[in-house]
Formats: C-alpha cells, structure tokens, sequence
C-alpha cells in the first residue's frame, strides 16, 4: 500500500477519512448561515488545522465577522471577541491583576484576571484600529501562545487561533500593521464581493425573522488530534523543493528570480512563508482525503500565505500592479516538477 511506504499507518489513513467527512459536514453546516466564499471558507479551516492565524481582509458587510462567528459555532470551543478601537489597552486583551479580599480577614492580595485572549478562538475585530501597543500585545500571545503579566506567565489553552478582520479601504485614523507583524498571519485571507447569483440568495434568505442554530461538529481534543495528523502528512521531495523554489522566487536579490520580480519588488518572503506553504499543503491534501501533498495542494495556498509577505515598489505601484497579480504570475511561471 503506497501510504504504508511513506511511513503512514492504516490509522492515519482512517483517520485523514475522518478529516474529510468532518469538512464536508463543516461545509454543509456553515452553508446554513454563509452563502457562497466556499474558497474563503477552505482557507479559514486550512489555516485552523495546520495551526495557523488568520487576517481576513475585505469591505464591510460581507460577513467577515459572521463567518469567524459561525466557524466557532460550529466548534465545541471557547469563543471570544475583541472589538478593536483607539483607546484598547494591552491589559484589555490579556488581562489584568485586581485587589482582591483574602481568606484572611482584613488582608488584600493582586489577583490576575484573565482577558478574552484566553479562549480557544479569538476573533480580533478590525485589528488595525488598535494602536501598535495593543496589537503588539495580541501578537505576542499569537506567537507564544501564552501571556506574562506582573512577572507570572500563564498558557494559553490549546487549540488556540487569531482570526482578525481589516478593512482595506477606510485607512482614517487606523494603525497598519507592520510587515513583520503580518507575517505572524499564516494566511491573509481577500473576502470578495459575492456573484450576482449568490446577492440574491442573501438578500432573499437573510431577510427573514429566523436565524439557524449551528450544530457543533467537533471538539477541542479532536481539533488537536486532527492538527498533529495533518502534521504527519508525508510530502515528497519535489514538493519540497517546490515550494523552497516558489518562497525564493519572490525575492528580487536571489539570482534566479524573474527580471519583473526584480522590477516590481522591493522585499520578498522570508523562510517562514516556505514553512507557512508545506504546512497549509499538508491540510489541503489531508481535508480533500489525500494521503500525500502535490504542487498542487502548494500552488493552491500561495496566494493566502505569500500575498502580505511580497512588498512592491513604487514603479510597481505606478503601473497598477497588485500582490495578487505578482503571485498569480509567479505561481503560473515557476514550474512544479
């Protein structure tokens, strides 16, 4: 059996089974609430399993907040929200020691009290609106997975995922994130406009008096266990060397990337990006019911994993060329065999 050979035994192979028919349900479920943006919904559940932050990014009203709300629903997980605005300080996320009464009469002693970063999903409202100091303090849990205050460090319980929001167009009175604090973001996930077809559907099932109660699908053991299979996932050299190649690409002073490359960029993704590639190939191939990662399962998560790592320069920008366009060309160009 060609997944023995890789090194995958017949309770992974049983087991990936399991992952797929968990996401086809997921699917079916959130299909309840969320009409269309299947391709945002994939990305969203590749980054959860593959243990990734996401950053959605799109309009207002296109359901980026319902989405991660449904996603929770469907999740027997703690859920918490954080609505991001100009005056959040870092102890509003993480928590913050009060005076408190002791057992002994007349004695005081600080107690910590946790902040909603402590639950098992966190959604991050409109991120960017938050000054650098308090998006600092979320990113710092993002990456360590756990919280110092007063000197005492206290873990976050696992599983433990990020999913913000940002609105690209309305830059007033916003904070940006730097680059390398979106690059703590495994995906930057584009939440386009629906089809004509699908606004309709919104606008006829949406609009009534009823809204449906999701069924919880999963639990916070079986997302963990679903999290180190995904890790177990074999991937041949080549798609190794694949995706290495696609992360290199980007980076206009490697001496085998593109002459437009080279034109249009002014910073490329770091070794991050190439891990951030096999990991979310390693979820896509397990949630399809694959036993081994393609170039395919690579090329389909580029755009979310390199999109916010590729800086353009300014004679890009004076042309109109976007990230998106860049990776769509890269992907298509750089050869995955």
């Amino acid at each position: 059996m060609p997944e023995q050979a890789a090194g995958k035994t017949t309770d992974d192979v049983a087991a990936i089974a399991e992952l797929r028919e968990f996401y086809q349900r997921l699917r079916q479920e959130l299909g309840r609430v969320i009409i269309g943006q299947e391709k945002v919904i994939e990305q969203l559940v590749i980054c959860l399993f593959a243990r990734g932050h996401a950053l959605l990014m799109g309009v207002p009203g296109l359901a980026k907040t319902l989405l991660v709300r449904s996603v929770a629903q469907t999740m027997d997980l703690k859920f918490s929200r954080i609505q991001f605005t100009p005056d959040l300080m870092p102890a509003d996320i993480t928590g913050t020691e009060i005076l408190q009464e002791t057992a002994q009469p007349g004695r005081r002693a600080f107690e910590f009290v946790k902040g909603p970063v402590f639950a098992n999903i966190v959604l991050a409202d409109e991120i960017n609106r938050a000054p650098p100091k308090t998006q600092a303090a979320l990113l710092e849990a993002m990456q360590e997975h756990r919280v110092t205050a007063a000197g005492h460090t206290y873990e976050l319980p696992p599983p433990f995922f990020v999913l913000a929001t940002q609105n690209p167009i309305e830059q007033e009175g916003t904070y940006p994130l730097p680059e390398a604090q979106l690059d703590r973001f495994m995906f930057l996930i584009h939440v386009d406009y629906p089809s004509e077809a699908e606004e309709l559907r919104i606008a006829r099932e949406t609009t009534g008096g009823s809204t449906p109660t999701l069924e919880k699908l999963i639990h916070g053991d079986q997302v963990i266990a679903f999290q180190e299979l995904i890790r177990r996932v074999p991937v041949p050299d080549h798609v190794y060397e694949y995706a290495v190649r696609l992360t290199r690409a980007t980076r206009p002073p490697e001496p085998k990337a593109p002459d437009w490359i080279k034109s249009w960029v002014s910073w490329g993704a770091g070794p991050r990006a190439t891990q951030c590639l096999i990991l979310g190939a390693k979820a896509r191939a397990a949630l399809y019911g694959s036993y081994l990662v393609r170039t395919e399962d690579v090329a389909a998560v580029a755009e979310p994993v390199l999109y916010h790592r590729i800086i353009t320069n300014f004679h890009a920008e004076s042309e109109g060329v976007t990230s998106r366009e860049i990776l769509k060309r890269l992907v298509a160009e750089v050869g995955g065999q």
